[in-house]
């Protein structure tokens, strides 16, 4: 059952949502669901949510809330990571609490993974 009031779902745009489906699927096991060509949501990430089709993308520079992934291993997830040749926006870096760096899925949106270790 959902929480009352809690974030319960995320969408993000995705110029191919087949192939944000296929890097998710493939690095991390999030399950998926087709939803008709245009859409696909996903379940097994910590929190449902979705790609719909569209020519937009989600970038913190311009705005967009960011998702943020946690690792056990930081080095090793970046490393599954750019085995794919998905960007690496920024490094790993260390902040107040831990350490993450940025990555643009498929589709061009971007995503952050933190580490507390």
């Amino acid at each position: 059952m959902p929480q009352h009031e809690a974030i319960n779902y995320v969408e993000f745009p995705a110029t191919d949502p087949q192939a944000s489906r296929q890097f998710f699927s493939e690095l991390f096991g999030w399950q998926f669901t087709d939803s008709g060509p245009d859409y696909v949501a996903f379940n097994g990430a910590g929190l449902d949510g979705g790609f719909f089709r569209s020519e937009g993308r989600a970038r913190s520079a311009e705005g967009s809330a960011l998702a943020v992934l946690y690792s056990e291993n930081l080095e090793a997830t970046l490393a599954k990571i750019s085995a794919t040749g998905a960007e690496i926006l920024q490094p790993i870096f260390s902040f107040p609490g831990g350490r993450r760096f940025h990555f643009l899925e498929p589709s061009g949106n971007e995503l952050a993974v933190w580490s507390d270790r």
